[in-house]
């Protein structure tokens, strides 16, 4: 049987591209430290995706084990040996601490054979795979890194698949009907079911970015400091429906700027997945979606960088500057990072945290812009 290996065995790893490449025929060897999700998967060998929908839909998912990298790596190096594709799930915060580790399996594996292997960095990041290149390189000498040539290929991707929070109990997983996974390669590769391959991604990957990834932050924050619980809850108040899709308008006019993308088919995906952000089966939480702020705040990540080339680009950005203000004001206890912002902001105040954690001048027209509109909301919190 064709053998896979992916990093993460959380719940997009096995809702969504381990459960694609086990419909397609592969073994999955699952990677991860999550000790009871890998003894489960070694145990039980099998599990369900269930599609959050009224009518009851699932698809059972085998061919399927695990390794703990912490205790086992040199299991997860004799695993890279056998893989057609390398994939992850992790999130790109995690990609330089498991390079080292596949760094090894490649040298390995190169040096023994000459057959390929595909790897795929499916994480909520531009150009994901090229980071985890250069970290595998980083851990590479000079021979291994030659003998990657013609035999180790990197395509970057773009990932698209609600997955909520849920019973970590149980190895089932409950997603949304809807998926999307472009692939960038003009190679000729082992076909995987729901894999769309494209000659350039960046059209895919900052359509997705900047309408799904910003659509889903702003409805969580916005539903936040609503004091929503979740997602679908926070969009039965048309007046945030309209903020979010306001917000939509702007980072779209940007994108049919920049990659000649038809208005009126772009409006129609960015009220499409509005829909989508409605579906009340996934019961999906505005503290999970808007958990760890401060990636969300990075100066390439949703918010910023649309913001930033909207005003290059000499477009609107007042309702993403509404949308970054909320993001500054997500004072969740339970989350790190938005406790860290909320320390720089009480200490500096919020054009300091966009500083920080953004990269933007505190003289910059777009943080002047987010300070006011977060005192307007800070204001009306109160």
């Amino acid at each position: 049987m064709k053998q896979t290996i992916h990093f993460g065995a959380g719940n997009i790893g096995r809702g969504f591209i381990g459960a694609l490449f086990s419909e397609s025929g592969y073994h999955v060897t699952f990677v991860d430290v999550a000790e009871q999700v890998i003894n489960k998967l070694n145990e039980e060998k099998s599990y369900k995706v269930k599609m959050a929908q009224s009518q009851e839909e699932s698809i059972t998912i085998e061919n399927v084990s695990g390794i703990n990298n912490m205790t086992h790596d040199n299991d997860v190096v004799d695993a890279i040996q056998k893989a057609t594709y390398l994939t992850t799930a992790i999130g790109p915060n995690i990609l330089p601490r498991i390079a080292p580790l596949i760094a090894r399996g490649l040298a390995k594996r190169v040096a023994a054979t000459d057959d390929k292997i595909y790897v795929i960095a499916c994480e909520n990041q531009i150009g994901a795979t090229d980071i985890l290149k250069q970290h595998i390189l980083d851990n590479l000498d000079e021979d291994a890194k030659n003998g990657l040539e013609g035999k180790v290929y990197f395509f970057n991707s773009a990932v698209d698949r609600i997955v909520p929070i849920q019973d970590q109990s149980s190895l089932d997983v409950l997603v949304e009907p809807y998926f999307e996974w472009v692939v960038e390669t003009t190679e000729d590769i082992p076909s995987v079911t729901g894999m769309k391959m494209v000659e350039d991604l960046a059209p895919f990957i900052e359509r997705k970015l900047f309408t799904v990834n910003t659509g889903h932050a702003v409805i969580a924050y916005l539903g936040y400091l609503a004091g929503k619980s979740t997602i679908d809850e926070t969009l039965g108040d048309d007046k945030i429906v309209e903020q979010v899709r306001e917000t939509l308008k702007e980072t779209g006019a940007y994108l049919v700027k920049e990659y000649g993308l038809d208005e009126e088919e772009h409006l129609a995906y960015i009220n499409k997945n509005i829909e989508r952000f409605k579906n009340a089966y996934l019961n999906d939480g505005v503290t999970r979606v808007g958990r760890a702020p401060i990636r969300k705040l990075g100066p390439e990540d949703r918010l910023i960088r649309p913001a930033t080339q909207a005003q290059k680009a000499g477009l609107s950005y007042t309702h993403l500057a509404n949308a970054i203000a909320a993001a500054l004001l997500f004072d969740y206890p339970e989350d790190e990072e938005a406790m860290e912002i909320q320390e720089v902001i009480r200490k500096s105040g919020p054009a300091a945290a966009l500083k920080t954690f953004s990269g933007l001048p505190e003289d910059s027209d777009i943080t002047k812009e987010v300070v006011r509109q977060y005192e307007t909301l800070q204001a009306q919190k109160r």
